[in-house]
């Protein structure tokens, strides 16, 4: 019997699934694809699970601390990711091996995360170590520059869409299983329980969620599950014709305008989604007199709502590129949809807000619950001649956001990795990375300086500009966004689309059979 079993898995190795790669190699390669999947979810998860539970924790650890603080530990996490991920990225592509940098990295996110939650039994000044252990979970989370890039060289072009739009997905998940997870553990309540001495409650609870699954994370990137296999540069060589992998990425020079125009775009695609989450709590209170506890209820619903169809989305990019060009795609299905989520969000209600204060105003009513005064304030002067937002359009404008954002997002990555070619991209992705996490860090200073000095008008016009301007300009370099193997192929063969020629390989019974793209 072991016999038998010995020529099965000698057979399975030798067994090519095409000219690059024997069916055990592929199936290692796409193993450490799925590893690579579950390191961009825990990276968001890392960001999103504190979220609801930050300030709270905060005011427990040292009540002189203020919302101001609070401010600065949120931004802390994108703030460390954007400046180290192209020093990360380098990293990954000096070493020629992605390995190192992920263990390093995953190694910081497990110690600032556990830091995070014995925060209560540290001396000293204990909300400056929370902005410390939140600005190196920030740092850790840098890894995704070489995580992408890591992808871009694990799979073939005609695998990448699908890939990327997982990875996405992965991400997307990370960051609507946080805020869920953390109301898992609020039975736990304020003082929860000691353990070795160490406080596990609902706020420390996030922080050792984070740790165990970083230690699986950890363990999945040993050599005995994480087998780098980069077959993107194999693809390269064969059909370019070329022996050496340095040979190879001189024949295939990036289009930098093009590459720096999909960065500028990905800032600004991200730029308009995190605005609106941003701002979301804050508008629906101002426009619609919701009270916090009303906010709060209807947004997480809606934020719900919008998670499920952006999963439905990304299940639908791969269907959607095979008939249309993903150029196409990106612009008409992702920016498109985002402006029109924008133009939704203009002011058309015939009514004003009611605002926030006691005073003889026309066309307003002063409105109050007992407990709290809701409406828009005072203070935002703009209030009083701004015409009001209707839930229905800002629904809707929400809705085409959620769909926009997923497509948009995920094929410009996707683009992105195509056009830059098989070099190693860790750098590259790091700027990539880096970009969206400016708009992580942007977004809030411009809500707190454009939506509260001149309202709904200045905010969603400004920012719907922004978008029509990128999807102008990338559809006059949209000939630059194509993949130069593409390129090559049209000049020969005439316009063709970004499928897979099925190949041919040998079965076990030595005769040839022809393989669908996966």
């Amino acid at each position: 019997m072991d016999r038998y079993k010995k020529f099965f898995m000698k057979r399975r190795t030798e067994l090519p699934v095409d000219d690059l790669e024997t069916e055990l190699e592929r199936e290692e390669r796409w193993r450490s694809v799925y590893t690579i999947y579950f390191t961009m979810f825990l990276m968001s998860l890392g960001f999103s699970i504190i979220l609801t539970g930050v300030w709270p924790y905060l005011d427990k650890l040292d009540p002189t601390a203020g919302k101001v603080f609070m401010g600065y530990v949120v931004a802390a996490n994108p703030l460390g990711q954007m400046l180290f991920s192209p020093l990360v990225g380098w990293w990954g592509n000096k070493r020629e091996s992605v390995r190192l940098p992920l263990l390093v990295t995953l190694a910081l996110f497990t110690v600032s995360s556990a830091t995070y939650s014995i925060l209560e039994v540290i001396p000293g000044d204990k909300k400056s170590y929370m902005l410390a252990a939140r600005f190196f979970v920030g740092v850790s989370s840098a890894n995704i520059a070489v995580a992408r890039s890591y992808l871009s060289a694990a799979t073939k072009l005609t695998e990448r869409t699908h890939a990327v739009s997982m990875v996405s997905l992965a991400q997307v998940l990370g960051f609507v299983v946080g805020p869920g997870l953390q109301a898992a553990v609020t039975p736990l309540g304020d003082h929860g329980v000691t353990l070795f001495t160490l406080p596990i409650n609902m706020y420390t609870a996030a922080g050792w969620i984070n740790v165990i699954l970083g230690i699986f994370n950890f363990i999945f990137l040993l050599p005995w599950n994480f087998k780098e296999h980069k077959i993107a540069i194999k693809e390269a060589m064969r059909n370019e014709g070329k022996a050496t992998e340095k040979e190879t990425w001189k024949s295939i020079k990036p289009d930098y305008l093009a590459s720096w125009t999909l960065i500028c775009g990905f800032f600004v695609l991200v730029f308009n989604f995190v605005l609106l989450e941003t701002l979301g709590t804050s508008l629906t209170m101002d426009q619609f007199a919701w009270t916090k506890k009303e906010a709060l209820y209807y947004m997480g619903i809606l934020m719900s709502v919008g998670a499920v169809i952006a999963c439905v989305t990304f299940t639908m990019i791969g269907p959607l590129c095979k008939r249309f060009e993903e150029r196409k795609v990106m612009l008409w299905g992702g920016f498109f949809f985002m402006i029109i989520g924008r133009v939704l969000c203009i002011p058309w209600g015939p009514d004003y807000p009611k605002i926030a204060d006691f005073g003889p105003y026309n066309n307003v009513t002063e409105y109050a619950n007992g407990t709290e005064i809701v409406g828009c304030p005072i203070s935002q002067e703009w209030c009083l001649y701004t015409p009001q937002i209707t839930i229905t359009q800002f629904f809707i404008g929400y809705a085409f956001t959620s769909i926009g954002y997923p497509l948009g997002v995920t094929l410009m990555q996707t683009i992105f990795s195509k056009i830059l070619g098989p070099r190693p991209q860790g750098v590259w992705m790091g700027l990539l990375t880096g970009s969206g996490c400016a708009s992580r860090v942007l977004g809030p200073v411009f809500v707190g300086f454009i939506y509260t000095r001149f309202g709904t008008y200045y905010t969603f016009g400004i920012t719907g500009i922004m978008l029509i301007f990128s999807m102008l300009w990338l559809q006059f370099v949209n000939e630059r966004l194509i993949a130069p193997e593409f390129k090559k192929d049209e000049v020969s063969n005439g316009p063709s689309k970004d499928v897979e020629i099925p190949l041919v390989h040998l079965r076990a019974d030595n005769t040839q059979t022809s393989r669908e793209a996966v």
